[in-house]
């Protein structure tokens, strides 16, 4: 009879080939990539597995094209998408998406700017109508703004300045990085916002929103060719603009730990932590960038993870702790780790917790029947988005807009499966020091009891 752990081995090593088999089917079949002489790009992903859409169009440009005293203009002009033309005016757009069973939404990030409907598969056209008619045809009226302006003021004090680990997360974000545009925040600081106006937004607008800094994508049931020439009706005859790109603006050197506390109202103390690192744009070894991805799964990767084994239900020094490595990015970005101690323990011994296993992945290879689970999690979860016709999507126009090739998808599970224990430690040793650490300590102040309680605001994303 064999043992439980050789069928434990035996389970593992089955999934792992079940999952490299689902793999060989490349995310990219079925793709096609179009470019027009206007520079708009067209990605078309057919999946046929249900009647519906989704048409995403994506403009790069985010927080990190952003300068001081024009921080937030990105996420501004993004909610100022909604408020008209002179063919669709005003609540135009939300009633015709509405009234033909869709669905809608923007998203605005460090490196990018995105706006998607979801459809029946017929209604393709109904988005590409609308968006191709505010990409260049945008009103922007100035009493308009002044209304919105306040919506995205009240959103920046409710997410952030209300929020003690949000806050805490961007004072972090703006220490770890002193002259890159990396240290500027999405929402934007408050005093920009305050005094932002429709010049500015108008600026943006016709410098960035245009066909040549713009990626169109759709995936769902749809017919590729037919997906071309109904984006050809659109989108082709829409003028380019002179694309002029932001400077490199390269974070300067670190050359020691940086620490800061931040006191806020808060009920429990929080800590965040990060050491710099490439993504796998800016990676000098694209294998880095991989191994990172799994030292984290290594780290926090479910309840089989170290951190949920060790600190959070073996010593219990830890409530909640966790790690964040972006694999893609525009530019560099950090290996975090943040959390919040154990009643009766503090930020300081749940932070030297963290080291010793910080440590241990320095000293002691990864044993390989954790890192093929921690592989077999990974796979698994890249291959379980693809049945989301949504996520497949954005992953493609994500990709695209930090300027990968959106191709390198069919790579991952192969470069996951390659990392070895050596790379893993080796990256360890390489990115996981001091002079190029940060750390935030929210210390709690008291709760003022006596705030009147804000009322919510219906925030469109």
């Amino acid at each position: 009879m064999r043992s439980k752990r050789t069928l434990l081995s035996l389970g593992l090593a089955s999934l792992l080939a079940a999952m490299a088999t689902q793999a060989q089917t490349k995310p990219s079949d079925n793709t096609h990539e179009y470019t027009f002489e206007n520079g708009l790009k067209l990605i078309v992903k057919e999946d046929h597995r249900a009647p519906v859409l989704v048409s995403q169009v994506w403009y790069k440009v985010g927080s990190t094209y952003e300068h001081d005293g024009i921080s937030g203009i990105s996420h501004a002009l993004e909610h100022m998408m909604f408020k008209g033309t002179e063919k669709f005016p005003d609540g135009e757009f939300d009633r015709i998406v509405s009234d033909n069973g869709g669905r809608h939404n923007a998203f605005t990030s460090q490196d990018y700017t995105g706006y998607y409907q979801e459809f029946e598969k017929s209604r393709l056209e109904i988005s590409f109508e609308l968006e191709s008619d505010r990409m260049r045809g945008l009103l922007l009226p100035e009493e308009e703004f002044k209304k919105e302006i306040r919506v995205v003021m009240e959103e920046r004090q409710l997410r952030t300045e209300d929020n003690p680990q949000a806050l805490t997360y961007e004072q972090f974000n703006a220490t770890a990085f002193l002259n890159s545009s990396l240290r500027i925040p999405v929402i934007g600081w408050m005093n920009d916002l305050e005094n932002m106006n429709i010049d500015d937004l108008r600026d943006w607008y016709e410098q960035w929103y245009a066909p040549n800094n713009a990626t169109l994508v759709v995936a769902g049931d749809v017919n590729a060719d037919e997906v071309y020439a109904l984006a050809k009706k659109y989108f082709s005859s829409i003028k380019p603009s002179a694309i002029k790109q932001p400077k490199p603006r390269q974070e300067i050197e670190q050359n020691g730990t940086r620490k800061i506390i931040v006191k806020a109202p808060a009920e429990l103390p929080y800590f965040i932590s990060g050491y710099k690192t490439p993504s796998l744009l800016t990676a000098e070894n694209e294998s880095d960038a991989y191994a990172l991805a799994v030292l984290s799964a290594v780290l926090d990767g479910g309840n089989s993870s170290r951190f949920a084994k060790k600190l959070i239900r073996g010593s219990a020094i830890a409530a909640n702790v966790s790690t964040g490595y972006s694999l893609h990015s525009r530019g560099d970005t950090l290996f975090h780790f943040d959390g919040t101690p154990a009643q009766g323990t503090t930020i300081d011994q749940l932070i030297s917790a963290i080291n010793i296993e910080i440590d241990l992945l320095k000293t002691e290879l990864v044993s390989q029947k954790e890192l093929d689970r921690i592989k077999a999690q990974v796979v698994a979860s890249q291959v379980y988005q693809r049945d989301s016709i949504s996520s497949q999507a954005s992953t493609i126009g994500a990709l695209e807009s930090i300027g990968l090739d959106w191709r390198v998808i069919d790579k991952f599970v192969d470069k996951i499966t390659a990392v070895s224990a050596e790379d893993i430690q080796r990256v360890a040793k390489k990115y996981f020091v001091e002079d190029t650490l940060t750390i935030a300590e929210l210390d709690p102040q008291p709760l003022d009891t006596r705030k009147p309680k804000r009322p919510s605001t219906n925030l469109r994303h």
